[in-house]
């Protein structure tokens, strides 16, 4: 049995498209972003760290996408197609990108424990 939530962060999961553009409607309205409002995206320990930043070279798209640069794509070796989790801190007014290595890398040992030590 789980314990309830004591968090307001918020989750939600997008496809990188052929542009490298995510979205997940949900997650910017916790976040209050709208088009137009400007970012800075950085990588940092394989996640992208995306947070609202008034001079950001980087804003949301016209139709709600956040677009995350080539630069830091190749750094996570994220692919058109990949599915991410999108993780909203609101009160930090951030958003944390979570590519698939490092959803593997944080689910595995909770896999294998719950598997009984046989990883999956």
């Amino acid at each position: 049995m789980s314990a309830p939530r004591t968090s307001s962060v918020v989750y939600g999961m997008a496809a990188v498209d052929c542009r490298g553009r995510v979205a997940d409607r949900t997650v910017l309205t916790a976040l209050s972003w709208t088009p137009g409002t400007r970012l800075d995206i950085r990588e940092a320990h394989g996640l992208l760290l995306i947070h609202h930043d008034d001079h950001g070279m980087f804003g949301v798209t016209k139709q709600g996408h956040v677009r995350l640069p080539a630069t830091v794509r190749h750094r996570c070796a994220l692919v058109p197609g990949d599915r991410v989790l999108l993780t909203a801190l609101p009160e930090l007014d951030l958003l944390i990108v979570h590519p698939p290595a490092a959803l593997d890398d944080l689910l595995a040992p909770r896999h294998t424990e719950v598997l009984g030590g046989d990883p999956a």
